[in-house]
């Protein structure tokens, strides 16, 4: 029973990421937010994305910019954490203060269009409340095409 409960929280937890991020997308914002480790037992629980970034009209891409915030109240030496990932290129950023209601700094990586990898994960075993925001972007930091398919939420 206990392991049918897990499948379906991870499930939902997937779900209602994928959902966020399709209402957020039809709205023009890329925000979305879900819970890292939901039993709260999984140290390296993590979530990756693909994010593919398209000349929509606006213009090509230049790059993937990007921010993340833990929403849940603070522990220490508990910190979440936001990767960026194309090609032979990386950027991280960490909100370094959970649960003040501010996004981390904003990180860009410079790959062009195409696909990015996107991961956030965390410090130490325990459920974390978190949103991450993220745009594709022109060189003129014009918003341009901009898609995610959630891949890994474990």
């Amino acid at each position: 029973m206990t392991k049918n409960h897990l499948f379906l929280q991870k499930k939902l937890a997937v779900v209602s990421v994928i959902v966020t991020a399709c209402y957020a997308a039809t709205i023009g914002a890329h925000t979305a937010g879900a819970t890292l480790d939901p039993a709260g037992n999984k140290a390296t629980f993590t979530a990756l994305a693909r994010v593919t970034c398209f000349d929509d009209g606006n213009g090509p891409a230049d790059n993937l910019v990007a921010r993340i915030r833990d929403n849940s109240p603070p522990i220490p030496g508990m910190f979440i954490s936001l990767q960026l990932l194309k090609g032979s290129k990386a950027i991280s950023v960490t909100d370094t203060t959970p649960g003040d209601a501010q996004f981390s700094q904003q990180v860009s990586l410079q790959g062009g269009n195409g696909t990015y990898f996107m991961m956030a994960d965390k410090t130490i075993a325990g459920a974390r409340d978190f949103e991450v925001d993220w745009h594709c972007m022109t060189a003129n930091q014009v918003h341009t095409g901009t898609d995610i398919v959630v891949d890994q939420f474990q």
